[in-house]
């Protein structure tokens, strides 16, 4: 039998915190709720849109924190998004004459 370690498929959990938030998520996180219960202590009114007002950077950051299928999280997706749109994509041609250029690569390493 082959001696080398197995590696369970959700190892990358154990490094989380609470196996959901990296220490960046829950900072986020916990900033936006301390915001909102420093202006929901500021704008103690009986007005509800003010209250509403005042829990919105905790919604916020709760949405961004919200895990999402095949990435982290909703803040990983836009992150991944803003990249793909404002970094320099390079597309490498795969068709027939790539394989063209290797073999004349090979030929010249030869001579």
């Amino acid at each position: 039998m082959n001696n080398g370690y197995l590696i369970p498929a959700n190892s990358k959990k154990g490094t989380l915190i609470l196996n959901i938030f990296r220490p960046f998520d829950a900072i986020m996180f916990g900033s936006g709720i301390l915001v909102s219960l420093l202006l929901l202590m500021l704008f103690n009114t009986g007005n509800v849109f003010i209250v509403i007002l005042s829990c919105m950077p905790a919604a916020i950051t709760g949405l961004l924190v919200l895990p999402v299928p095949n990435y982290h999280n909703v803040l990983v997706v836009l992150q991944c998004m803003f990249e793909f749109y404002t970094e320099r994509q390079k597309f490498e041609w795969k068709g027939w004459c790539f394989y063209e250029r290797i073999a004349n690569e090979g030929k010249n390493a030869k001579k």
